[in-house]
Formats: structure tokens, sequence, C-alpha cells
């Protein structure tokens, strides 16, 4: 049990760290309150109105990217340290750590991690662009009728004066 003496002191002085900064920063700061300090920080730009939005997903997602990727290398530097003693069993379960970070890149960019910008915003309201619109829809069909098939129409050129003088 003396083993544990040292984690369980250090366990016991973190609480009581944490609970003595929250009580006498309770106790001492000044209880002042002003719009200013309610106010939402945003990088020290004053909000121009509310946002009444919430992040989207993607946000998130980026997020997401940034910690798989950095798990994967936490992982991979301790087994290139050490490659060469693990043998094909290392190599292996490397081998599936890579598939599955690569399975879960995957995942976040077919859900739209990385598209952002006015650009793919416009295309994800364009009409434009939609399942229902297909070559059958946008493309006009014109059959035989309104063709200019025959000499002396609109468009075509008409034969000239026959042998008497007369057009045709």
């Amino acid at each position: 049990m003396g083993q544990y003496l040292p984690i369980v002191a250090m366990i016991v002085l973190a609480i009581l760290f944490a609970g003595v900064s929250l009580l006498m920063s309770r106790l001492v700061s000044p209880k002042r309150s002003t719009n200013a300090k309610r106010a939402p920080y945003e990088c020290g730009i004053v909000p121009s109105r509310d946002s009444g939005e919430r992040f989207p997903v993607r946000f998130y997602l980026v997020a997401m990217i940034f910690i798989v990727f950095d798990i994967e290398i936490i992982f991979l530097y301790p087994w290139a340290v050490i490659y060469r003693d693990l043998g094909p069993f290392g190599l292996i379960e490397v081998l599936l750590f890579a598939v599955a970070v690569f399975v879960s890149f995957v995942y976040m960019i077919s859900n739209g991690a990385l598209e952002w910008g006015p650009s793919n915003l416009a295309k994800k309201f364009s009409p434009m662009i939609s399942a229902e619109r297909t070559a059958s829809t946008t493309v006009r069909r014109v059959g035989l009728e309104g063709r200019l098939d025959e000499p002396g129409q609109p468009g075509r050129p008409s034969p000239g004066p026959d042998k008497e003088g007369v057009a045709a």
C-alpha cells in the first residue's frame, strides 16, 4: 500500500488545489457586472448581431480529423522506434491501425468535413445541382416540326429565279 501513497497524495493535492482556487476566486473577485462583461467574447471583435445559428457539424468534423491524425502520430512514433523488435506482429497491428484511421478519414470526408466556403454553400442550395436534373429534363427535345427542310423557308437559301425570271 505504501507504493501508492505518492499517487494518493498527488490526487488529494490536486483536488485541494482546485477547490481552494474556486473558493478564493468566488470570495475575492469583484461582483460588479457590466454589459461588456456579460457580452460574449469573440476574439476581440465586437459582435454586430446575435449569431442565431449553431456551428455547422463540419467544424466539429475538422476537429475530429485533427484528433484522428494526432492520435495516429502519437501511436506511430513509438512503433517506429521499436518496429524491428516487433516483427510481423507489429507490422500487422500497425496496418490494422492504419486501416482504421483511413476508414475514419474517408467517413469524415464523405460527410463533408472539408466542404465549406461560399462556392460550396452556393452549390448546396443551387437548383442547378440536384438529383432531379437529368438530360431528359434539361435538354430540349426538338421533333421534325419547325425544322427548315424545304428551300425558301426562313434561314434557307432560295433557289433563285427560274427561266422566266420569276422566283420560285
